[in-house]
């Protein structure tokens, strides 16, 4: 099998570990880079950019970040703590995320869409000294820039939804953050501080918006536009107006935007790179996409948290090959573990952008993180050609648009619901999002199930994107095998749907 990426300049260490050679040693080191890079650019190159907000050069971001460094010390964090941010998309959030690294801190993405009770867990659970809360001003004091941290330092923990109701916190080293943005670089086919400019329309709490997009723009001394709600036409209006020019977002925003009327009037020249990733797309759309942007290069990005984003990548060259999510990442070794006659296995992946485990989570890390090779939980087959192609979930999990949806936490949220005896949750296929969540409701004997209150009851028990928007209710016992597991393929393909509820 050859990579169709650049794999040189890489070093094997004795572990059998693949690393890229020359990588800056923390995210202190890569922002101060940029800054310096900056600097001769005249009034200084431009970081971040907010859509109706506003706009912060290399320098003005250090700057900012700094003096959040310096309020963060004066409110008792230190090295090594745990610094949550609630923020929405915006520059404060990017100011937040860099002040709490060069505060020497750890940095506590939070998913604005979890529940209050999820929000809970995630700060009790990661022990945050200090939280950043919409509506509040950022703390601000005397600027503070922390030693550089070691490369296998954590810097950031970003939390899974959990098979059990309890999310999962990965822990990102900064080498771990690096390594995945020369992979991004290599994979797109760009230049050492190519200066691109990017446009985050997927929340930066995730790490296709964080570590992909955000801190491969830093990476590379480029521009990140962010969106801090989207909305398709200010997304299209803003491809245009703010020289977009590399592309990153889930199937179901570039669906959205090409399918509007006003598309062909938009200006794509200046794209010359689209990414798509994040949930499962139709191969007739990916058809779309290369002619709705003629002059880019199309390609699919796979990954995990775990993976600390980019683990394959499909490039332009093998586009018809839209089923597959494309080669390992050049530092990614990946395997296939106890295959069928058929090859088809659970995949495995071994890298330096592999997290450190688990946050407090000992035995859930000693499970996927096995002699230095992460298990994945999905389900795959590679091909001679060493194309990747995932057929299944070995974990019960739908992927709606980008956001993981565990089947069990939803089921457990409905055991409660008025009239339910017993629900299946599963993913219905959707052009637009890939996934939705879709639910087979059984009624209490004697009893009937009014769907309204149903949902009404998952109101606040679950994140509003983990609700139910096709829900069927059925008389007849759920289907199982003899070990009394629910059959979710039968009742997906004997399911009749109807209409989305929302």
């Amino acid at each position: 099998m050859t990579s169709p990426f650049d794999t040189t300049g890489t070093t094997v260490g004795s572990d059998g570990i693949r690393r890229y050679d020359g990588l800056p040693g923390s995210l202190v080191e890569l922002l101060r880079g940029a800054v310096a890079r900056s600097a001769g650019s005249g009034a200084g190159r431009e970081a971040v950019v907010e859509l109706g907000g506003v706009r912060l050069t290399f320098q003005e971001l250090w700057d900012a970040a700094a003096r959040v460094s310096g309020g963060l010390r004066s409110a008792g964090v230190r090295g090594g703590d745990r610094v949550a941010i609630r923020l929405g998309n915006g520059a404060d959030w990017v100011v937040a995320f860099f002040g709490t690294v060069l505060a020497g801190a750890i940095v506590v993405p939070v998913n604005t869409r979890f529940s209050d009770e999820e929000v809970a867990y995630v700060v009790g659970d990661s022990g945050a000294a200090f939280t950043f809360v919409p509506g509040e001003p950022l703390p601000d004091g005397e600027p503070y820039v922390a030693d550089d941290p070691a490369p296998d330092d954590p810097a950031a923990i970003f939390y899974t939804s959990g098979t059990t109701g309890f999310p999962k916190g990965a822990v990102t080293t900064h080498a771990n953050f690096l390594s995945n943005c020369e992979t991004c670089r290599r994979v797109l086919g760009l230049e050492r501080h190519e200066p691109i400019r990017t446009l985050v329309s997927v929340p930066l709490f995730h790490v296709t918006g964080c570590n992909s997009q955000l801190l491969v723009a830093v990476y590379l001394g480029g521009t990140t536009v962010v969106m801090p709600q989207f909305e398709v036409n200010a997304f299209l209006d803003a491809i245009a107006a703010e020289r977009i020019d590399i592309l990153t977002t889930v199937p179901a925003i570039y669906w959205l935007a090409i399918s509007q009327p006003r598309f062909a009037d938009v200006d794509v020249s200046g794209v010359r790179n689209l990414s798509y990733g994040g949930a499962p797309i139709a191969p007739d759309l990916v058809g779309r996409l290369v002619k709705a942007f003629p002059r880019a290069r199309v390609g699919n990005g796979f990954g995990l948290t775990e993976t600390s984003s980019v683990t394959s990548y499909l490039p332009h060259a093998y586009v018809e090959h839209a089923d597959s999510v494309g080669f390992a990442a050049p530092v990614c070794d990946v395997r296939i573990d106890s295959p069928s006659p058929d090859g088809v296995g659970e995949l495995l992946v071994r890298g330096p952008n592999i997290v450190a485990g688990y946050w407090n989570k000992p035995a859930e890390t000693a499970e996927a993180f096995v002699d230095g090779w992460l298990h994945t939980g999905d389900l795959a087959r590679i091909d001679d050609r060493g194309l990747i192609y995932i057929v299944d979930r070995l974990k019960d999990m739908i992927n709606r648009g980008g956001e993981n949806v565990y089947c069990v936490e939803v089921e457990n949220a409905l055991a409660g619901a008025p009239g339910v005896f017993e629900a299946a949750v599963v993913g219905v296929p959707d052009d637009m999002m890939g996934e939705k969540v879709g639910a087979v409701l059984v009624p209490a004997p004697g009893a009937g199930i009014d769907v309204a209150a149903v949902l009404s009851y998952l109101d606040g028990r679950v994140a509003r994107f983990k609700v139910p928007q096709y829900v069927a209710v059925r008389a007849e016992p759920l289907p199982r095998n003899p070990g009394g597991k629910i059959l979710k393929r039968r009742v997906r393909d004997e399911t009749d749907w109807g209409d989305p509820l929302r």
